[in-house]
Protein backbone atom coordinates (compact mmCIF):
# COMPACT_ATOMS: atom_id res chain seq x y z
CA UNK A 1 0.00 0.00 0.00
CA UNK A 2 0.80 3.51 -0.37
CA UNK A 3 2.89 5.32 2.62
CA UNK A 4 1.43 7.46 4.59
CA UNK A 5 2.32 10.70 6.72
CA UNK A 6 2.18 9.97 10.74
CA UNK A 7 -0.90 11.05 11.78
CA UNK A 8 -2.67 11.60 8.39
CA UNK A 9 -6.22 9.83 6.93
CA UNK A 10 -5.49 7.51 4.40
CA UNK A 11 -5.92 8.60 0.86
CA UNK A 12 -8.83 7.23 -0.45
CA UNK A 13 -7.86 5.37 -3.58
CA UNK A 14 -9.69 4.33 -6.91
CA UNK A 15 -10.91 0.96 -6.95
CA UNK A 16 -10.63 -1.12 -10.46
CA UNK A 17 -12.77 -4.16 -10.31
CA UNK A 18 -12.66 -6.87 -12.91
CA UNK A 19 -11.36 -10.63 -13.32
CA UNK A 20 -8.16 -9.75 -15.22
CA UNK A 21 -7.55 -13.33 -16.78
CA UNK A 22 -4.31 -12.56 -18.96
CA UNK A 23 -4.55 -8.63 -17.72
CA UNK A 24 -4.77 -7.44 -22.01
CA UNK A 25 -4.85 -4.14 -23.40
CA UNK A 26 -8.83 -3.64 -22.62
CA UNK A 27 -7.75 -4.66 -19.04
CA UNK A 28 -4.70 -1.94 -18.99
CA UNK A 29 -7.39 1.00 -20.65
CA UNK A 30 -9.43 0.51 -17.28
CA UNK A 31 -6.42 1.31 -15.12
CA UNK A 32 -5.21 4.23 -17.44
CA UNK A 33 -8.71 5.48 -17.24
CA UNK A 34 -8.56 4.95 -13.36
CA UNK A 35 -5.15 7.11 -13.38
CA UNK A 36 -6.76 9.66 -15.43
CA UNK A 37 -10.17 9.96 -13.37
CA UNK A 38 -8.27 10.24 -9.81
CA UNK A 39 -4.30 11.75 -10.54
CA UNK A 40 -2.58 11.21 -7.56
CA UNK A 41 -4.76 8.59 -5.78
CA UNK A 42 -3.39 5.29 -4.80
CA UNK A 43 -4.89 2.77 -7.50
CA UNK A 44 -6.57 -0.43 -5.88
CA UNK A 45 -7.11 -3.56 -8.13
CA UNK A 46 -9.92 -6.34 -6.96
CA UNK A 47 -9.95 -9.58 -8.77
CA UNK A 48 -11.29 -12.81 -8.12
CA UNK A 49 -9.57 -16.33 -7.78
CA UNK A 50 -11.09 -18.92 -8.58
CA UNK A 51 -12.74 -17.99 -11.97
CA UNK A 52 -16.01 -17.39 -11.16
CA UNK A 53 -17.36 -19.94 -13.79
CA UNK A 54 -15.55 -22.53 -12.30
CA UNK A 55 -18.10 -22.21 -9.57
CA UNK A 56 -20.76 -21.13 -10.93
CA UNK A 57 -20.92 -22.80 -14.46
CA UNK A 58 -18.00 -25.18 -13.54
CA UNK A 59 -18.46 -26.90 -17.27
CA UNK A 60 -17.47 -23.52 -18.91
CA UNK A 61 -14.68 -22.98 -17.03
CA UNK A 62 -12.24 -21.55 -19.52
CA UNK A 63 -8.52 -22.20 -19.60
CA UNK A 64 -6.75 -19.65 -17.28
CA UNK A 65 -4.00 -17.57 -19.44
CA UNK A 66 -1.60 -17.00 -16.45
CA UNK A 67 -1.75 -18.06 -12.73
CA UNK A 68 -2.51 -15.80 -10.05
CA UNK A 69 0.80 -14.69 -9.36
CA UNK A 70 1.56 -13.57 -12.97
CA UNK A 71 -1.83 -11.78 -12.94
CA UNK A 72 -0.92 -10.03 -10.04
CA UNK A 73 2.33 -9.39 -10.99
CA UNK A 74 1.50 -7.49 -14.31
CA UNK A 75 -1.51 -5.55 -12.36
CA UNK A 76 1.44 -4.22 -10.65
CA UNK A 77 3.25 -3.20 -14.18
CA UNK A 78 0.96 -1.42 -15.14
CA UNK A 79 0.36 1.08 -11.97
CA UNK A 80 -1.60 -1.23 -9.61
CA UNK A 81 -0.36 -0.21 -5.19
CA UNK A 82 -2.28 -3.01 -4.13
CA UNK A 83 -4.45 -6.17 -5.58
CA UNK A 84 -6.85 -7.25 -3.84
CA UNK A 85 -7.84 -11.06 -4.41
CA UNK A 86 -11.19 -11.80 -3.20
CA UNK A 87 -11.85 -15.80 -2.78
CA UNK A 88 -14.35 -16.86 -5.27
CA UNK A 89 -16.96 -19.43 -3.32
CA UNK A 90 -20.60 -20.49 -3.85
CA UNK A 91 -21.05 -18.46 -0.78
CA UNK A 92 -19.90 -15.35 -2.71
CA UNK A 93 -21.17 -16.17 -6.05
CA UNK A 94 -24.89 -15.55 -3.58
CA UNK A 95 -24.29 -12.30 -2.31
CA UNK A 96 -26.66 -9.87 -3.83
CA UNK A 97 -25.42 -6.71 -5.25
CA UNK A 98 -25.56 -5.11 -2.36
CA UNK A 99 -23.62 -7.42 -0.58
CA UNK A 100 -20.91 -7.37 -2.71
CA UNK A 101 -20.74 -3.78 -2.37
CA UNK A 102 -20.82 -4.28 1.38
CA UNK A 103 -18.12 -6.78 1.85
CA UNK A 104 -16.05 -5.88 -0.93
CA UNK A 105 -16.27 -2.19 -2.15
CA UNK A 106 -16.69 -0.34 0.79
CA UNK A 107 -14.50 -1.54 3.29
CA UNK A 108 -11.79 0.00 0.25
CA UNK A 109 -13.57 3.71 1.36
CA UNK A 110 -12.80 4.33 -2.72
CA UNK A 111 -13.64 7.65 -3.92
CA UNK A 112 -13.91 5.97 -7.14
CA UNK A 113 -14.53 2.47 -8.89
CA UNK A 114 -14.08 1.68 -12.31
CA UNK A 115 -15.36 -0.98 -14.34
CA UNK A 116 -15.88 -2.25 -17.97
CA UNK A 117 -19.38 -0.89 -18.97
CA UNK A 118 -20.73 -4.63 -19.58
CA UNK A 119 -19.65 -5.25 -15.63
CA UNK A 120 -22.15 -7.96 -13.78
CA UNK A 121 -21.86 -8.30 -10.53
CA UNK A 122 -24.13 -10.11 -7.93
CA UNK A 123 -26.10 -13.28 -7.62
CA UNK A 124 -27.01 -14.44 -11.11
CA UNK A 125 -25.37 -11.13 -12.40
CA UNK A 126 -28.27 -9.33 -10.80
CA UNK A 127 -26.10 -6.29 -11.18
CA UNK A 128 -24.58 -4.09 -13.65
CA UNK A 129 -22.82 -0.62 -14.29
CA UNK A 130 -26.97 1.56 -13.07
CA UNK A 131 -26.92 -0.72 -9.79
CA UNK A 132 -22.76 0.48 -8.90
CA UNK A 133 -23.51 3.94 -9.67
CA UNK A 134 -26.66 4.10 -7.20
CA UNK A 135 -25.19 1.90 -4.59
CA UNK A 136 -22.38 4.54 -4.83
CA UNK A 137 -24.86 7.29 -4.47
CA UNK A 138 -26.58 6.14 -1.66
CA UNK A 139 -24.39 6.28 1.08
CA UNK A 140 -23.72 9.91 0.42
CA UNK A 141 -27.46 10.41 0.13
CA UNK A 142 -28.42 8.79 3.59
CA UNK A 143 -25.37 10.35 4.98
CA UNK A 144 -24.36 7.08 6.13
CA UNK A 145 -20.55 7.49 4.63
CA UNK A 146 -18.81 9.95 2.15
CA UNK A 147 -20.31 7.34 -1.44
CA UNK A 148 -18.24 7.00 -4.49
CA UNK A 149 -18.06 7.82 -7.38
CA UNK A 150 -18.77 5.02 -10.51
CA UNK A 151 -17.03 5.17 -14.61
CA UNK A 152 -17.60 2.91 -16.62
CA UNK A 153 -15.44 2.09 -19.57
CA UNK A 154 -16.48 1.41 -23.17
CA UNK A 155 -14.70 -2.04 -24.42
CA UNK A 156 -11.40 -2.01 -26.15
CA UNK A 157 -11.67 -3.04 -29.87
CA UNK A 158 -9.29 -3.89 -32.44
CA UNK A 159 -11.66 -1.96 -35.14
CA UNK A 160 -13.36 -5.13 -35.18
CA UNK A 161 -13.91 -6.71 -32.10
CA UNK A 162 -13.91 -6.02 -28.16
CA UNK A 163 -10.34 -6.61 -26.93
CA UNK A 164 -10.97 -9.91 -24.59
CA UNK A 165 -9.55 -12.97 -22.63
CA UNK A 166 -11.94 -15.11 -24.57
CA UNK A 167 -9.83 -13.82 -28.23
CA UNK A 168 -6.75 -14.41 -26.45
CA UNK A 169 -7.24 -17.89 -25.42
CA UNK A 170 -8.70 -18.69 -29.23
CA UNK A 171 -4.86 -17.76 -30.07
CA UNK A 172 -3.06 -19.30 -28.34
CA UNK A 173 -5.07 -22.51 -28.53
CA UNK A 174 -4.08 -22.03 -32.42
CA UNK A 175 -0.35 -20.93 -32.09
CA UNK A 176 -0.90 -18.12 -33.05
CA UNK A 177 1.49 -15.63 -30.86
CA UNK A 178 1.29 -12.98 -33.36
CA UNK A 179 -2.20 -12.25 -32.46
CA UNK A 180 -2.04 -12.86 -28.61
CA UNK A 181 0.63 -9.72 -28.59
CA UNK A 182 -1.70 -7.82 -30.57
CA UNK A 183 -4.73 -8.29 -28.19
CA UNK A 184 -2.44 -8.14 -24.82
CA UNK A 185 0.43 -6.06 -25.44
CA UNK A 186 2.87 -8.52 -24.34
CA UNK A 187 3.30 -12.15 -24.78
CA UNK A 188 1.97 -15.32 -23.94
CA UNK A 189 3.98 -16.98 -20.64
CA UNK A 190 3.87 -20.04 -19.05
CA UNK A 191 5.53 -20.92 -16.13
CA UNK A 192 5.95 -23.94 -13.90
CA UNK A 193 8.93 -25.75 -12.12
CA UNK A 194 11.34 -27.97 -13.94
CA UNK A 195 10.73 -31.51 -13.34
CA UNK A 196 12.68 -34.77 -14.59
CA UNK A 197 11.61 -35.78 -18.15
CA UNK A 198 12.60 -38.74 -20.61
CA UNK A 199 15.92 -37.61 -20.16
CA UNK A 200 16.00 -38.35 -24.67
CA UNK A 201 16.79 -34.30 -25.37
CA UNK A 202 19.62 -34.64 -23.69
CA UNK A 203 20.70 -38.34 -25.29
CA UNK A 204 20.40 -36.69 -28.77
CA UNK A 205 22.35 -33.54 -28.04
CA UNK A 206 19.59 -30.79 -26.86
CA UNK A 207 19.01 -30.94 -22.83
CA UNK A 208 15.04 -29.58 -22.13
CA UNK A 209 13.97 -28.06 -19.31
CA UNK A 210 10.71 -29.67 -18.98
CA UNK A 211 7.47 -28.02 -17.24
CA UNK A 212 4.43 -30.11 -16.49
CA UNK A 213 0.89 -28.90 -18.27
CA UNK A 214 -1.66 -28.67 -14.98
CA UNK A 215 -5.32 -28.85 -15.76
CA UNK A 216 -6.86 -25.73 -16.08
CA UNK A 217 -4.05 -23.63 -17.47
CA UNK A 218 -4.38 -22.80 -21.20
CA UNK A 219 -0.50 -23.56 -23.52
CA UNK A 220 -0.24 -23.02 -26.82
CA UNK A 221 -1.19 -25.89 -29.44
CA UNK A 222 1.07 -28.39 -30.20
CA UNK A 223 4.13 -27.90 -32.07
CA UNK A 224 7.22 -25.92 -31.86
CA UNK A 225 8.43 -23.02 -31.15
CA UNK A 226 10.98 -20.39 -30.40
CA UNK A 227 10.92 -18.13 -27.66
CA UNK A 228 13.23 -17.51 -24.15
CA UNK A 229 13.70 -19.08 -20.58
CA UNK A 230 13.99 -17.39 -17.25
CA UNK A 231 14.74 -18.49 -14.51
CA UNK A 232 12.11 -17.19 -11.47
CA UNK A 233 14.31 -17.89 -8.88
CA UNK A 234 16.86 -15.44 -9.65
CA UNK A 235 16.54 -11.65 -9.68
CA UNK A 236 16.74 -10.00 -13.15
CA UNK A 237 18.05 -13.55 -14.45
CA UNK A 238 18.95 -13.29 -18.15
CA UNK A 239 16.81 -14.35 -20.58
CA UNK A 240 17.54 -17.16 -22.92
CA UNK A 241 16.84 -17.78 -26.10
CA UNK A 242 14.88 -21.19 -27.02
CA UNK A 243 13.69 -23.65 -29.07
CA UNK A 244 10.69 -25.09 -27.10
CA UNK A 245 8.38 -28.25 -28.02
CA UNK A 246 4.58 -28.67 -26.27
CA UNK A 247 3.28 -32.14 -26.86
CA UNK A 248 3.25 -35.29 -25.88
CA UNK A 249 6.46 -36.19 -27.89
CA UNK A 250 4.66 -38.65 -30.45
CA UNK A 251 7.73 -39.71 -31.97
CA UNK A 252 8.27 -42.10 -28.70
CA UNK A 253 4.37 -42.47 -27.98
CA UNK A 254 4.38 -39.98 -24.69
CA UNK A 255 1.15 -39.65 -23.07
CA UNK A 256 2.24 -36.75 -20.71
CA UNK A 257 1.22 -33.21 -22.33
CA UNK A 258 4.49 -30.91 -21.27
CA UNK A 259 6.45 -27.93 -22.39
CA UNK A 260 10.09 -28.89 -22.84
CA UNK A 261 12.40 -25.72 -23.68
CA UNK A 262 16.21 -26.29 -25.54
CA UNK A 263 18.27 -23.64 -24.27
CA UNK A 264 20.34 -22.47 -27.39
CA UNK A 265 23.72 -23.46 -27.18
CA UNK A 266 23.19 -24.22 -23.77
CA UNK A 267 24.36 -28.25 -21.98
CA UNK A 268 25.70 -26.67 -18.71
CA UNK A 269 21.95 -25.79 -16.79
CA UNK A 270 20.89 -27.08 -14.22
CA UNK A 271 17.32 -26.76 -13.88
CA UNK A 272 15.71 -29.77 -12.14
CA UNK A 273 12.82 -28.25 -9.42
CA UNK A 274 13.83 -24.15 -10.23
CA UNK A 275 10.37 -22.33 -11.47
CA UNK A 276 11.15 -21.08 -15.12
CA UNK A 277 8.86 -18.80 -16.99
CA UNK A 278 8.54 -19.93 -20.38
CA UNK A 279 7.78 -16.82 -23.22
CA UNK A 280 6.32 -18.03 -26.43
CA UNK A 281 7.67 -15.45 -29.25
CA UNK A 282 6.56 -17.66 -32.88
CA UNK A 283 5.67 -20.65 -33.81
CA UNK A 284 7.92 -22.70 -36.11
CA UNK A 285 5.89 -25.96 -37.12
CA UNK A 286 3.48 -28.37 -36.17
CA UNK A 287 4.06 -31.68 -33.50
CA UNK A 288 4.87 -34.61 -36.02
CA UNK A 289 5.43 -37.98 -35.05
CA UNK A 290 8.73 -39.06 -36.93
CA UNK A 291 9.69 -42.31 -37.94
CA UNK A 292 12.75 -42.73 -35.40
CA UNK A 293 15.44 -40.53 -33.32
CA UNK A 294 17.62 -40.13 -36.33
CA UNK A 295 15.27 -38.17 -38.17
CA UNK A 296 14.18 -36.24 -34.97
CA UNK A 297 17.35 -35.22 -34.65
CA UNK A 298 18.06 -33.89 -37.96
CA UNK A 299 15.00 -31.43 -37.35
CA UNK A 300 15.94 -30.72 -34.44
CA UNK A 301 18.75 -29.25 -35.45
CA UNK A 302 16.59 -27.49 -38.19
CA UNK A 303 14.31 -26.38 -35.49
CA UNK A 304 17.09 -24.67 -33.69
CA UNK A 305 18.52 -22.86 -36.49
CA UNK A 306 15.08 -21.26 -37.65
CA UNK A 307 14.85 -20.35 -33.68
CA UNK A 308 17.86 -18.68 -33.80
CA UNK A 309 17.41 -16.48 -36.74
CA UNK A 310 14.13 -15.74 -35.56
CA UNK A 311 15.11 -14.47 -32.03
CA UNK A 312 18.20 -12.51 -34.07
CA UNK A 313 20.62 -14.73 -32.20
CA UNK A 314 24.42 -15.38 -33.62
Amino acid sequence: MVDEAPGSAPERPVVVIGNFDGVHRGHVELLRTAREAEPGAPLVVVTFWPHPMSVVRPDQTPLLLAPLERRVELLREHGAADVVVVDFTPEVAGWSPERFVDEVVRPLNPRRVVVGENFHFGFRAAGNLATLTALGRRDAADGSGPGFAVTGVPLLTDGTQPSSSTLIRQAVAEGDLGRVRELSDHGFRFSGVVVKGDQRGREMGFPTANVSVPPGLAVPADGVYAGWVTRLDVPDAERWPAAISVGTNPTFDGLERRVESYVLDRDDLELYGVPIAVDFYARLRGQVKYAGMEALVVQMHADVEHARQLLHTT
